[in-house]
């Protein structure tokens, strides 16, 4: 029994002391691989139109570099603005996250307009490169038009929600009220070298290397709390959309969903005009749908929509329905008229090129009045079989007619009938077909 309690408190001592060793190793060897990691800078670059799937690519990376314990997170920034939704999420994903943020405007001739100016006034360090500006972050409006005073108050409302937020965002970062007030009300945008000495930026630097070495022992704040910045012996890694991210990111171009609208229109009408070649109607019906996601990422006008859809109807009509083009023309306007309206907005990368419009438009309108053409022609054809084709037709009386008789006409012996004698031999021409397969025929001079 003693012997059996000695080995029973040997084993308690050991389990304890195992117990305590773990507890000193794992903190320790934790904090050696955290000292181990590699210094990393994450990169991501924005070359165009802010919009839903750019805001989900910066987020989702800023996610993936605070879940690594990255040194920092670099957005490289070269736009002409977006839209509101996609730049607060962006902005949101910024302001909380743990590592900090630099937004750099890069490279010389980039700028970052609109929404990126305010994406940039919500780094950690804001940077830019020589030769590039920042500002004109005026809201404008993307509804549906009208005009009147509603919408005047509506749009003050909108620019003083959009001063009061960029105000926000500059004294959290501890930059230029005054300036983040203009850049919205203003609509000012200002260089490189002026945004420096306005306190709207941090750094003017050539290129990554020097920003990296410009921005070694900042500090900024994280929690109440002042951190410093170790980034100069870290190496950048990129991160790029992925084929989702990148086929999603070009339909979101408004020509390109214009584009995907009148396909997928087309597609449906060659379904429904020629039922059962399936082929143009699934095609169509994808590029529907890509189109429609494309525009609830913009400002669409569905006045516009609709005139296109009753272009499309109007063609339809002229297939089935003699109106010696007039549908036609009508359908070539509406379709002008609504793609013109499609999307409304003042922005040039919101709008539709108008190239692109105007051949658009051209090509269908060219196509089917060349279908006119071909439908007005085929109804000017003389019937070739049937009642209607026989009419017309010369032959040779085989028998005397008058209330009966037989003829011989297109190859074919048929039972005729006159109004007035016809003599064997004589030529005669069909009238008309009658009930019975019999023809009506008469006496040719």
């Amino acid at each position: 029994m003693r012997r059996a309690g000695n080995l029973f408190t040997m084993t308690a001592n050991l389990l304890r002391k195992s117990i305590w060793l773990l507890m000193v190793l794992v903190p320790l060897l934790a904090l050696s691989s955290t000292e181990d990691r590699p210094a990393v800078v994450r990169v991501v670059q924005v070359d165009g139109v802010i919009n839903p799937v750019v805001a989900e690519f910066i987020t989702t990376e800023l996610e993936r570099a605070n879940e690594e314990q990255a040194r920092a997170f670099l957005i490289e920034i070269d736009t002409p603005g977006g839209l509101d939704t996609a730049m607060r999420t962006i902005i949101k994903g910024i302001l909380g996250s743990e590592i900090p943020v630099v937004v750099y405007v890069y490279p010389s001739g980039a700028r970052a307009a609109s929404a990126g100016a305010l994406i940039t006034l919500a780094a950690d360090f804001a940077a830019m490169a020589p030769g590039t500006n920042l500002g004109a972050a005026h809201p404008v409006s993307i509804g549906g038009g009208g005009g009147g005073g509603q919408d005047k108050v509506m749009m003050d409302k909108v620019v003083q929600d959009a001063v009061a937020y960029s105000r926000s965002i500059a004294e959290k970062r501890g930059r230029n009220l005054e300036w983040a007030e203009k850049v919205v009300r203003e609509s000012i945008s200002t260089p490189a070298s002026e945004a420096l000495s306005l306190k709207v930026i941090d750094l003017i630097v050539e290129d990554e290397g020097a920003l990296l070495k410009a921005l070694e022992g900042k500090r900024y704040l994280r929690d109440g709390k002042e951190r410093t910045l170790k980034v100069a012996d870290a190496f950048l890694v990129r991160s790029e959309m992925n084929w989702r991210q990148r086929t999603l990111d070009v339909i979101s171009n408004p020509t390109v969903a214009y584009l995907l609208l009148m396909l997928g229109m087309l597609g449906i009408f060659f379904e429904i005009s020629q039922p059962g070649v399936i082929l143009p109607g699934a095609l169509g019906a994808i590029a529907l749908l890509l189109a429609f996601y494309s525009f609830q990422t913009l400002p669409v006008n569905y006045a516009g929509v609709l005139l296109i859809l009753l272009a499309i109807v109007l063609f339809i009509l002229e297939v089935k329905v003699t109106s010696f083009g007039m549908l036609t023309v009508g359908g070539i306007l509406s379709m002008a008229l609504g793609s013109l309206m499609l999307i409304e907005s003042s922005e040039p990368y919101l709008q539709i090129s108008r190239a692109v419009i105007f051949a658009t438009v051209a090509v269908t309108a060219g196509f089917f009045s060349l279908v006119v053409y071909y439908v007005l022609r085929t109804h000017r054809t003389r019937f070739v079989s049937g009642a209607e084709g026989i009419s017309g037709e010369r032959g040779t009386a085989v028998t005397e007619i008058h209330r009966e008789g037989r003829i011989f006409v297109h190859g074919e012996y048929w039972d005729a009938f006159s109004e007035e004698p016809i003599p064997e031999g004589s030529p005669v021409e069909v009238v008309s077909m009658e009930q019975g397969m019999r023809l009506k025929v008469r006496r040719v001079s």
